[in-house]
Order: C-alpha cells, then sequence, then structure tokens
C-alpha cells in the first residue's frame, strides 16, 4: 500500500533514511533554499510504502509545478530512500498529482544514472502527455587512475604554455576550512570580476560552511604580488569533486591567475584526494573543454494533465510538430 501525502516543509523527512548521492539533494540543501531563497514556495510530494520513500520538491510557479532549485545546483532529482522501489513510488506520485495540477516540469535532469527516463517513464504510465528535451549540458573529467602529472599532459597545448609563461608569477593557497577572512577575499574578487551579480550570497555562505563542517570544502585563492586576484570554491565527497564558483579581478586577466587556481585546485583535488571524477557543473563555456574531456547531456521534462482543459492547447502544438517533423506522438 502506497500512501501520498504533500507538505510545505522538509522536516517531514527528517527521519527518513535517505540515500543523497551529492551535495544537489540532500535535505540540508533543500532547507537552505526554504530558509534562504526569496523564492522558496515549497510544495514537498512524497510517497511512502513500508519504509520506502520517494519524495518531489517542487516549486508552485504561475500556476504550475516546477522543481524546487536555485542557480547554484547543477542538477535536480527526487530524493529516495531505496532505489528499487523509486519507481513505483514516483509512478503513485504521478497519478496523485493529476488531481491536483495541469503542468509539472522537472529540469535540469541527469540521466546518466537512468534519473530522466525513470521519471519520464513514471509520468507517462501515469497518463501525464510528456515532452523530453536536452536543455543543458554538463563537462566531466574521469580520472582513470591517472596522476596530476600525467593528466596535464594531455591537455592542450596552449593551456599548459600558459600556466608555464604565467604560473610562477600567482601564488596559490588552498583551504579545506571555512575561514571568514578567506571568505570575505573570495567575495570581494567575485565582486569585481567579469561575472554577474551574485544570485543568493548567504546562501552560497552557508553551504560553504555546511560544506567545510562535514570536510567536503576545498577554496583556493591566487595572489600576485601578496593581492588576491582570483577565486575558486570546489567541494569533494564520495570521489567526486564539484567546481561551483570561479571568479577572477578584471584588472588581473593578463596574468591568466584563473588557469593557474585551476590547475593548483586540480592536482589536489587528484592527487591528494584521489576523486575519480572532475564535474564542471553546467554551461557549454569554452574553456571547459580545456579541463574536461566529456559531456553529458542534462534533460527537462514538461508534463501535461490531459484531463485539463489547460493542458490541451500544449498537447496539440506539441503533436502539430511531431506531426511536421515525422516522429510519433507520446
Amino acid at each position: 500500500m502506497i500512501a501520498v501525502s504533500y507538505h510545505d516543509s522538509m522536516d517531514v523527512l527528517q527521519e527518513a533514511k535517505l540515500t543523497p548521492d551529492g551535495p544537489f539533494n540532500r535535505l540540508e540543501w533543500f532547507k537552505n533554499i526554504t530558509q534562504l531563497d526569496v523564492n522558496n514556495d515549497l510544495f514537498l510530494c512524497v510517497a511512502s510504502g513500508g519504509e520506502a520513500i520517494s519524495a518531489l520538491p517542487l516549486r508552485k510557479s504561475h500556476g504550475r509545478l516546477d522543481s524546487f532549485i536555485n542557480w547554484y545546483a547543477f542538477i535536480w532529482r527526487p530524493l529516495a530512500s531505496d532505489t528499487e522501489a523509486s519507481l513505483s513510488l514516483l509512478q503513485a506520485l504521478a497519478q496523485n498529482l493529476r488531481k491536483r495540477v495541469s503542468r509539472i516540469v522537472l529540469s535540469p535532469l541527469p540521466d546518466e544514472d537512468n534519473t530522466a527516463t525513470m521519471l519520464e517513464q513514471a509520468f507517462r504510465t501515469a497518463g501525464w502527455f510528456v515532452q523530453r528535451q536536452a536543455c543543458d549540458i554538463n563537462h566531466v573529467l574521469r580520472i582513470n587512475g591517472r596522476s596530476y602529472a600525467a593528466y596535464l599532459a594531455e591537455r592542450p597545448g596552449t593551456l599548459r604554455t600558459t600556466l608555464a609563461r604565467k604560473g610562477k608569477r600567482v601564488n596559490v593557497s588552498i583551504c579545506n576550512e571555512f575561514q571568514q577572512d578567506m571568505w570575505d577575499t573570495y567575495e570581494d574578487i567575485y565582486a569585481n570580476s567579469w561575472k554577474p551579480s551574485e544570485g543568493n550570497p548567504a546562501f552560497l555562505k552557508q553551504f560553504a560552511q555546511t560544506e567545510s563542517a562535514a570536510g567536503r570544502l576545498r577554496l583556493g585563492i591566487a595572489h600576485h604580488d601578496n593581492r588576491p586576484v582570483a577565486a575558486q570554491f570546489w567541494t569533494v565527497e564520495n570521489g567526486t569533486a564539484y567546481i561551483h564558483k570561479l571568479a577572477h579581478r578584471a584588472d588581473a586577466q593578463k596574468l591568466s591567475p584563473g588557469t593557474t587556481l585551476t590547475a593548483a585546485l586540480m592536482e589536489h583535488v587528484i592527487d591528494n584526494d584521489r576523486v575519480e571524477l572532475v564535474d564542471f557543473g553546467t554551461g557549454d563555456d569554452t574553456y571547459k573543454s580545456d579541463w574536461m574531456e566529456e559531456v553529458r547531456l542534462r534533460f527537462r521534462l514538461d508534463c501535461h494533465n490531459p484531463t485539463r482543459v489547460a493542458s490541451w492547447p500544449h498537447i496539440a502544438r506539441a503533436a502539430l510538430r511531431r506531426l511536421a517533423s515525422g516522429t510519433s506522438a507520446s
């Protein structure tokens, strides 16, 4: 017997034995969003059967439900305590949600772990009209047992030349514990970089402190003539290094301090932390391909409830597009 319930707080999952995989589907991550994000209209959907639980942290948005996410997350996934029972629990959630809403949009979904495919199957089986499309890309590096020196030898010649010419002009320090003065330095560098305004500085700081307490933080600062010119915020867990934020001062670009700092952090996580994978997040920035060797797709599922009149125009337009392209409707 599967029970479905809805909540406006993550507290209902406090005692659940969830199996998070990475920083973006831990209970603490979603709790921080509810506490520190102005757009925190949480709609938590929970299905339980026996001791197994699956949950969809969603957000109410203009008459539909979207993934409960902020711009710092690389991915969004359901929360689960038992992956073997996840499909049947998700199908029960999808079936029950048809009574409540006409549209649900889920993204960005990974599929190397079958997340996008499993959710698509669950919603289709429950009677939703589902459109699936790639919405972003993710650059990653598989270490495959290499040392940093072996990895560096395989980088593009222009990158290695830049490091050889400019690396000695920059000094790098890497900290594994949160220190307020280093975080202040990171924020100052970011504010004077080419980057857009930080989305939610309070959230990011809280995340850094949480990761530090768990021993996962890697914060790097590069100096030139005793002046901090570049900063990067990484975390490491379960054999994966995540590159969250990176910035350098706009007036220091000729020094290529970000390149030197990335190299130093790569050496640290490869040779010291012995990671198996480096995840450079989403986005197709050209510089990422110098460091990474593999691209993975991220997906968006646009789910329409065919029993709701509001869904009919969306379904009709999708059917016409598929007819014009010669593909079958779903």
